[in-house]
């Protein structure tokens, strides 16, 4: 196993332990199995497990597991705080003892804002007091760092970023994901900040692996690499120095065996520049069945009245490279729930948007037809309980 330092000069394991899909038996957790898997990690090298409030029984598997086999101070655990729950500073204290009671510790390494898609889910918690609460947790010793995790667009993923003083952050990334959610340009500016960045959804959970196409799967297994669809995915992210954690949700020691075993080469700068060719024509397989061909370069923003353009088209090209629910829940989670509304329906028709893009679409029309795709009227009635439920004053 190879490890990357964090601010403070400990040693994370590059490869990290999602703990969101530990196998299930019926209708709870197959501790047993997921004993069994956890272990062969650990045993392998693997220090950082990653686990939240409200993955049904994983913080209590999770510190069962590891107090049973006694190696709570010889790992990392990182969990996350339901922001979007939190009311009063009273609520911040109530839900961190209950994840500590679960996890069977007094302190936790790393503790994320949960699921932060705006900076107004930020500025909210800060009128709540939990700067100061942070900053009491980290005297005490109970946390150690902390961070947040990120859902929303670039533009609000540098605003958070650049608003408190964090220990690292978590996001969504992967060689499909590039310019989409914080994308690279959040990564690097996180690591300009010296912010270590743990990373989410590397295949984008399995999509890109065992739901690719089967010209990209057949170009894949004769490549002269010899590398796995899930190879080539977390090599492309540990050849990046910005990278400090990968996640991945192992249920199988099959699994396990052969993340470890990529984890135990891959390097920086391991990548040639054929095999970036390479991945970009399997992107371009992968795109074959979008409906817009925006690159998300941004060239068209900002829009004078606040649309998210690339959010919108990514979402609605997900909707056909993937599955419509998979488009809609993007664009549920990085459109429709922007603090400040971003939907098409606020266009103006002035066309400045189309006079910067390179790719010459012709936006006004096309984010009409995404919007009535990614949002048919049975939606419209979830996104208005959303917006006010996720995005509520004080």
């Amino acid at each position: 196993m190879q490890y990357r330092e964090d601010r403070h000069g400990d040693k994370l394991s590059i490869l990290g332990y999602g703990c969101m899909r530990f196998s299930r038996k019926g209708a709870g957790i197959d501790i047993d199995k997921t004993e069994q898997e956890l272990m062969a990690a650990y045993r392998a090298g693997v220090n950082y497990f990653d686990t939240a409030y409200i993955y049904p029984g994983s913080e209590s598997t999770l510190g069962e597991i590891l107090e049973r086999n006694g190696i709570r101070d010889k790992v990392h655990i990182a969990t996350k705080l339901p922001q979007y729950l939190v009311r009063n500073l009273a609520s911040l204290d109530k839900f961190f003892d209950e994840e500590l009671a679960r996890l069977r510790t007094d302190y936790v390494d790393y503790y994320l804002m949960h699921h932060i898609t705006d900076v107004a889910q930020w500025e909210r918690l800060k009128t709540v007091g939990v700067v100061d609460w942070i900053a009491g947790k980290k005297a005490s010793g109970a946390i150690r760092n902390i961070g947040f995790s990120y859902h929303g667009n670039t533009d609000n993923f540098l605003k958070v970023l650049a608003d408190y003083d964090w220990d690292f952050c978590q996001i969504q990334y992967n060689y499909l994901d590039e310019t989409t959610q914080a994308g690279v340009a959040g990564l690097k500016a996180a690591a300009s900040r010296g912010i270590p960045v743990v990373i989410m959804e590397p295949l984008r959970g399995g999509k890109l692996v065992n739901k690719l196409p089967e010209e990209a799967k057949r170009l894949i297994s004769g490549h002269k690499r010899g590398w796995t669809p899930a190879d080539w995915g977390l090599r492309w992210l540990w050849d990046q120095p910005e990278v400090t954690v990968v996640l991945s949700g192992m249920n199988s020691l099959a699994m396990v065996e052969e993340n470890v075993r990529t984890a135990s080469d891959a390097e920086v700068g391991a990548f040639t520049e054929d095999d970036r060719a390479f991945l970009q024509r399997i992107v371009g397989i992968i795109r074959a069945k979008e409906k817009v061909g925006c690159t998300g370069c941004r060239y068209c923003m900002p829009c004078p009245k606040g649309v998210d353009i690339p959010g919108i088209f990514a979402s609605y090209n997900t909707m056909y490279t993937e599955s419509k629910m998979s488009g809609r829940s993007q664009y549920f989670q990085t459109v429709a729930l922007a603090a400040q509304p971003s939907f098409a329906s606020q266009c103006i028709q002035c066309g400045k948007c189309e006079q910067h893009c390179p790719q010459g679409i012709p936006i006004r029309e096309k984010i009409q037809e995404a919007e009535r795709a990614l949002l048919p009227w049975p939606m419209k009635s979830f996104v208005r309980l959303g917006r006010k439920f996720l995005l509520r004053k004080k």
